[in-house]
């Protein structure tokens, strides 16, 4: 990542996110890069990614739905920021930023969901955002030992945490994590065999 591009997020993330959000950014962008290192990813990408990541989560739900438009994303993102804030900061990554890694872009674009076929990269951003140190929620130091031991496990650890979150509220579960999940424990079970 050249410094010119670094800096023009870093003064974004400065202006327009909270405070809270800006810890969380910088956390996960941390904790990606560690993984990075731990698990032999490009760090600088790590990097990119995770700086990205949250930076059109703290919008109203009106802008994002007229972004979403914009972009032609699909209408199911409508009213759903969760879901949308991923797809619209790839898409502005893109856009805005001229970042053209496909690699990059679906990270950022998956990281609340993952889906199947998961790079190395978009799995520590996923896990990054899982469990960087200002996250608090039971089972959270086990994933975070887990994280850095076997990162399919971690995954499917996480996903399945989710799942459960999303069922038990009654909400729509996005059908990326569900065919994420089974797309990783599909791959850990070939590798025992």
């Amino acid at each position: 990542m050249n410094d010119a591009v670094k800096n023009r997020i870093e003064e974004y993330l400065e202006c327009y996110l909270s405070d809270k959000r800006k810890s969380h950014t910088y956390a996960v962008a941390l904790e990606a890069v560690n993984l990075a290192r731990r698990y032999g990813a490009d760090q600088q990408k790590a990097e990119l990614a995770a700086l990205f990541h949250d930076m059109y989560r703290g919008k109203p739900v009106e802008i994002l739905d007229a972004m979403v438009r914009e972009f032609g994303l699909d209408p199911s993102y409508l009213g759903n920021s969760n879901l949308s804030h991923g797809k619209i900061a790839a898409k502005v990554m893109e856009q805005e930023y001229g970042i053209k890694d496909p690699d990059i872009l679906n990270a950022v674009a998956y990281h609340t969901t993952g889906r199947a076929e998961m790079s190395l990269l978009e799995k520590i951003i996923y896990l990054a955002d899982a469990i960087e140190p200002g996250r608090r929620y039971p089972g959270i130091s086990e994933l975070r030992k887990l994280a850095y031991t076997s990162l399919n496990k971690a995954c499917i650890k996480a996903m399945s945490r989710s799942i459960d979150y999303i069922k038990s509220r009654g909400l729509e579960l996005d059908r990326d994590t569900l065919r994420a999940k089974n797309y990783l424990v599909e791959e850990e079970r070939r590798s025992y065999e």
